[in-house]
Formats: structure tokens, sequence, C-alpha cells
């Protein structure tokens, strides 16, 4: 997608550790408009007519996640990395290693929310090892959902999860790949 390698080129920085920061319009400032956009392009990739549940995982996939979730007309869930007093009942578990946090995390999903009736999209705004993407795989395994496809805004190629994913025969489609993301910029992947 175009729009949004633009959009990184001008404003994505790349920190230490390879970590590629569009804070400032995807997963922290958030434009909604945007985002619209983005959910518009996975609209043409995927069914959403046959949707019925969209997953992400907490905290940053939420924003295009919601955005999806309105504008298909389906409900949005998100796997929370930590249990609150206010879910009940059984739960999805799924442990997986945070490359952003550096350290192990458990995604939780209330049994509530999704269930073998359930046809769910996931959507996330990025996509490095496939860690989390697992666990979210998982969570709809063990749920006996099926899965509809999973949609990423942005894919750091250079860290192979898309590929590995992809190999294992996963309906993934990424907007923007970063081949490369460095001092001098990003290198896209041409589809």
């Amino acid at each position: 997608m175009e729009s949004l390698k633009n959009r990184i080129r001008r404003e994505a920085r790349v920190l230490p550790g390879n970590i590629v920061k569009v804070d400032g319009f995807l997963n922290h400032q958030v434009d909604a408009r945007f985002l619209g956009e983005l959910a518009d392009a996975f609209g043409e990739v995927f069914d959403v007519s046959r949707v019925t549940k969209i997953l992400t995982a907490e905290a940053s996939g939420i924003p295009l996640a919601a955005v999806c979730s309105y504008k298909y007309g389906v409900p949005m869930v998100f796997a929370k990395k930590a249990k609150s007093d206010n879910i009940e009942g059984g739960l999805y578990r799924s442990e997986v290693f945070s490359y952003t946090y550096q350290k192990k995390v458990t995604l939780l999903v209330s049994r509530d929310w999704i269930t073998p009736e359930d046809r769910v999209l996931i959507v996330d705004d990025f996509l490095a090892r496939g860690e989390a993407m697992r666990g979210l795989l998982d969570i709809i395994k063990q749920s006996g959902a099926q899965l509809e496809g999973i949609g990423v805004a942005v894919e750091k190629g250079f860290q192979h999860g898309g590929d590995r994913l992809r190999q294992e025969g996963y309906p993934l489609k990424s907007l923007a790949i970063i081949e490369r993301a460095d001092e001098n910029g990003f290198v896209f992947r041409e589809e």
C-alpha cells in the first residue's frame, strides 16, 4: 500500500534494536482517518462479509482493529496481557515472547467472546518475529473458531515472522513489508 509506505518514509524512525517507530499515526497518536484507509485495504483482500470477530493483541493493535470492527460491522476482541478483576469465567491463554518488551507475556481472552461459531480476522499493527501472532492463532485454535485471515499494517520482513507464517499456509496480508530499516531509510519488499 503506497500511502502507508510513504507515511513510513516521512514519519517513521528506526530505534536501536531495529524498532520501527510509527507512533505518530499508527499506535500512540492515532490518525483514525488513515486507519480507515488501511481497513478498506484489508476489506479488498479478505471476504469481510464472512467475518464475525476481529481479534488483536493489547495494546497497540487496538486502534486499527477497532476501526476495522467499525467498518466491517462486527465486534473486536483484544487479547489482554494481564488478568484483571473484570474477566470472569474461563479463559483462553497463550504464552508468547514479546519482542517489544523483551519478556514472556500471557495473552488472555475470555471464552465468552470467541466461540466455535466465530470466523475470526486477526488484525494487528506490526508483525516482526511472529510470536504475538502465534499466540493469537493459538487462542483461535483453542476456541474452535475458524481463521478467516491475518491483516497486518507493517511487517518487518527482515525478522521473517511473516515468511514463516506464509510458509505454513496462513492467509496473511501485510500492507507494507519493510526489508531493511536503518539510518539510510527504509527499503520495502515489492509485491
